[in-house]
């Protein structure tokens, strides 16, 4: 019961990343708060921690909209009197991005307000309640390819994770001395619904299946194993860092032999 009394505002919580985390929270005490574009897949995710004996309600709206952020915000703190972490996982990959000769302009700012503006948005938002708590912790879901070149270009998306990195080193400096910390975490490929309808092709995935130390994709479980280590008092002292959670995919030395 790690996160016992932490209130946990999950953004993208309707699948994925985002509901293994909001359960394995759940699971560790904590009251959370399901984020999500979509309400189905949102209450989904409550309905399931509520089943399970657990606390969450869901907030639904548009993260790229700041009214609208603001207002998931407001709405998450009332439900139970405050927030005390920030998860910021909701992001999108379009097909369309590609290089930067080939990439359409609506597909770059659709990707970047999705997967940047969104998190500046959260934290603009969402901050000021932490203040009111207290203190808090924001973490924030960038990726690998925010820290490695990839020979499959989605010029838009790792543009937008860089900046997630670059965002939370800033945070954690900003708000070290308010009992604020800001961590950001880079999963490696991992079995969400969007990566495993890519990976449905046999071709890609034999292709990438090889640039996999150990052989397989992340559960989202393994990642959120993580999220609730970095959102509990364990990790006190620990802000503006990046943990690589990705089997061992940056550690390779890659030739690429097709």
């Amino acid at each position: 019961m790690r996160l016992n009394g932490k209130r946990v505002f999950i953004t993208g919580a309707g699948g994925g990343i985002g509901r293994a985390t909001a359960e394995k929270c759940a699971a560790e005490g904590a009251a959370v708060i399901c984020a999500d574009l979509h309400a189905t897949t949102a209450e989904a995710t409550a309905a399931a921690i509520r089943a399970a004996g657990g606390r969450a309600v869901t907030v639904i709206g548009n993260l790229t909209q700041q009214e609208a952020c603001t207002a998931m915000f407001a709405e998450g703190a009332g439900a139970f009197g405050g927030i005390d972490v920030i998860f910021n996982n909701a992001g999108i990959c379009l097909g369309d991005d590609s290089g930067p000769v080939e990439t359409p302009l609506d597909a770059w700012d659709a990707t970047i307000a999705a997967n940047l503006t969104s998190v500046f948005l959260c934290c603009k938002a969402g901050i000021p309640h932490l203040q009111a708590a207290g203190g808090g912790v924001i973490i924030n879901n960038a990726s690998i390819v925010a820290l490695v070149g990839s020979a499959y270009p989605q010029i838009a998306y790792t543009a937008a994770k860089g900046g997630v990195l670059s965002m939370t080193r800033e945070l954690a400096i900003m708000y070290a001395r308010k009992n604020i910390r800001a961590v950001a975490i880079c999963p490696g490929p991992t079995a969400t619904p969007l990566v495993q309808a890519f990976m449905a092709d046999d071709e890609a995935w034999s292709l990438r299946r090889r640039y996999l130390p150990m052989g397989r994709l992340a559960q989202p479980a393994e990642i959120a194993n993580l999220v609730a280590f970095l959102a509990s008092d364990e990790a006190s002292f620990i802000t503006g860092s990046t943990y690589t959670v990705d089997g061992g995919v940056t550690a390779a030395y890659v030739i690429d032999d097709t």
